[in-house]
């Protein structure tokens, strides 16, 4: 268990640390000689068996920034009280954070009671519950202490060991995560970070990194709660020995994660639902300036509401667009500050760490937002599924799931996962309803046309699929036979287009002459008017027919070439662009591929641009692997 102190300056709380674990806290030349607390300290104590680390913050008004760094991540709040002064300005604004931070586990200790007769203990311990009253802390323990006679540390222990007794680590199941507080070097030993494990648990030899910079680091060693130890877990205090290049302690700073590398997705806009405290002097409007503070980190911020302006006592949903990259997680408590660090704002929770710049706060967004709120990812995402498709990938990893459970989450939510993405099982249920009554509606309307086009269709079907699930869905549908795939078109099976007897027997003629060695450079349509003896305007037409029912591509100006041929070329274009250094080809790489002349191969490529299927830069082009389906399937083989 993690326990962090809170308090008002000079109201005992690094002599109370020492008092539970024989530990001074204050490591600094100038706390010691100055007689206060100027920097987080830390200390440890086995009572009675069960292992607990403390955290010591100080209480001067100038350092809640550095209260704040050590108050995240602790699971039991010593929110402490001087006999002799009562509640101060800190020890109300340290009970705010607290508050703001969701902490209903701690106890108040009423130190320096030795200064105190019984009269003013009981003013005091009234003045305590009447502060307390209305916050998450209302119903702790009030404990009458004193550092200086020893009166009352002995219950003060034994509550802090059955409090550890009943801490639940639901966080364990999570991946490794760990708020740096700070970041040292040992000679003989190298680049040291401590700091609270927020979740998951990491190993020596593992391979971690430090987000938001991206270095990569390996365990060397890992003490855990000032032991020596081959692990460390979610609910420990922990100092991690990392090796690797560039690690020292420049490189990583205090508000740093080190974290599993799939954790790694640093971020500047996130979605939160904030608490705006009571005491605050105005409204919350839009872009209001503020100093964010989550777990160790401390970033500037703007903060733009995602509804009204946010009066002092109101809770609504924002936006916070950050100075700089953070590492978080959903589900993380924050704490707001005026950009002066004289007053605290207020907190809340993140929600969503990918937010928009464009369309927040749309009812779509709010409603996506709203169930986000929801602790249990099963819950979160059943309720996020309701407003659309998710990405699986991102939410797993924006509250530190492994993805092995993604099937499991999924089944339990009642969705269907579809290249990535999770789409509620109901809703699969009407879109492949959906597919086959739109592609039926269109035949009707267009019984000459082949096909109706997968974008258009895509776009036209309730919920909207990104184009990778959309491909997948067509997919399984053409593989249980309900529709037909041609390319970037879709049919039903027994939907067919066919040319007049006329027309067939005079695609007959053509189509060989589309094929073989010439295949690259075909005749045009007045050559074919030539050599066949028909008129230019009748071939023309049988051939954009043909276009229609997918047998040809009109690659220029009536140069026509077999739908095959097209194919073929769009493969060899992928072959090309795999073997070329970083993807991107030249015209003349295709021409000598093709044995083609300058011009027709250019005509060829120009085609596969308009179409989106390479991308062009220049003289070079590469392929645009979201459309090079439409002749190729980029997974085959």
């Amino acid at each position: 268990m993690i326990v962090g102190t809170a308090g008002h300056i000079d109201h005992g709380k690094t002599a109370l640390v020492k008092a539970l674990t024989g530990v001074d806290a204050d490591r600094l030349a100038e706390e010691k000689a100055r007689g206060i607390t100027i920097d987080l300290g830390f200390a440890y104590a086995d009572l009675g068996g069960e292992s607990i680390g403390f955290v010591d913050v100080p209480g001067h008004e100038r350092l809640v920034h550095t209260m704040l760094a050590g108050a995240a991540g602790i699971d039991l709040a010593l929110l402490v009280v001087a006999a002799d002064d009562g509640v101060m300005p800190q020890t109300r604004e340290h009970l705010a954070i607290l508050d703001l931070l969701g902490l209903k586990r701690g106890v108040v200790a009423m130190t320096k009671v030795d200064l105190a007769d019984a009269d003013r203990r009981l003013a005091v311990e009234a003045e305590i519950r009447a502060l307390l009253a209305g916050s998450g802390l209302a119903a702790v323990r009030i404990v009458p202490v004193s550092a200086l006679t020893g009166e009352g540390i002995a219950e003060l222990s034994a509550l802090l060991r059955a409090e550890a007794a009943g801490v639940a680590r639901p966080e364990r199941e999570r991946l490794f995560r760990l708020a740096v507080d700070r970041s040292f070097t040992l000679g003989g030993v190298g680049t040291v970070v401590t700091g609270t494990v927020l979740g998951g648990a990491a190993r020596v030899g593992d391979h971690v990194v430090v987000s938001p910079s991206g270095l990569t680091a390996r365990l060397r060693a890992i003490h855990a709660q000032n032991k020596a130890s081959e692990s460390g877990h979610a609910g420990q205090r922990c100092a991690l020995n990392l090796a690797g290049e560039g690690v020292t302690k420049e490189a990583i700073a205090r508000g740093d994660v080190v974290l599993d590398p799939a954790l790694h997705a640093p971020t500047v806009r996130i979605d939160a639902r904030l608490d705006v405290l009571a005491g605050e002097p105005k409204p919350i409007g839009t872009w209001f300036p503020a100093r964010l503070h989550a777990h160790a980190v401390e970033a500037g911020a703007r903060i733009v509401p995602l509804g009204p302006a946010i009066g002092p006592g109101e809770t609504g949903l924002v936006q916070l667009v950050l100075d700089r990259p953070i590492a978080a997680a959903v589900g993380d408590r924050f704490i707001l500050r005026d950009v002066s660090a004289s007053r605290t704002i207020g907190g809340g929770r993140f929600l969503d760490l990918r937010a928009p710049a464009r369309r927040r706060g749309t009812p779509e967004r709010l409603a996506l937002l709203k169930a986000a709120g929801s602790p249990d990812p099963v819950a979160a995402l059943r309720g996020q599924l309701a407003v659309g498709p998710v990405e699986l990938a991102a939410f797993l990893r924006d509250r530190c799931l492994p993805a092995a459970g993604e099937a499991a989450l999924c089944r339990e939510a009642g969705a269907e996962r579809l290249a990535g993405w999770a789409v509620g099982v109901g809703q699969m249920r009407g879109l492949r309803q959906a597919l086959l009554t739109r592609l039926g509606e269109f035949h009707a309307d267009n019984p000459d046309l082949a096909g109706l086009g997968r974008e258009k269709l895509r776009l036209g079907l309730t919920p909207r699929l990104p184009g990778a699930a959309f491909l997948a869905l067509l997919r399984q549908e053409a593989e249980a036979g309900r529709i037909a795939l041609d390319g970037a078109f879709l049919r039903l099976p027994g939907h067919a287009v066919q040319l007049t007897p006329q027309d067939q027997a005079l695609f007959d003629r053509i189509h060989p002459r589309l094929l073989g060695e010439t295949r690259f450079r075909p005749p045009r349509v007045r050559d074919f008017a030539t050599a066949l003896g028909v008129d230019e305007k009748i071939v023309r037409r049988v051939l954009k027919l043909a276009q229609k029912l997918g047998l040809t591509d009109q690659i220029a100006h009536d140069h026509f070439f077999a739908r095959e041929v097209t194919r073929e070329m769009a493969g060899i274009i992928l072959a090309i662009a795999a073997q070329a250094e970083d993807g991107w080809f030249t015209a003349p790489a295709f021409r000598d591929r093709v044995e083609n002349g300058r011009k027709v191969a250019i005509e060829i490529l120009d085609f596969f641009d308009r179409l989106g299927v390479t991308l062009r830069r220049g003289d070079l082009r590469r392929i645009n692997p979201h459309r090079i389906d439409l002749f190729v399937d980029p997974g085959a083989g």
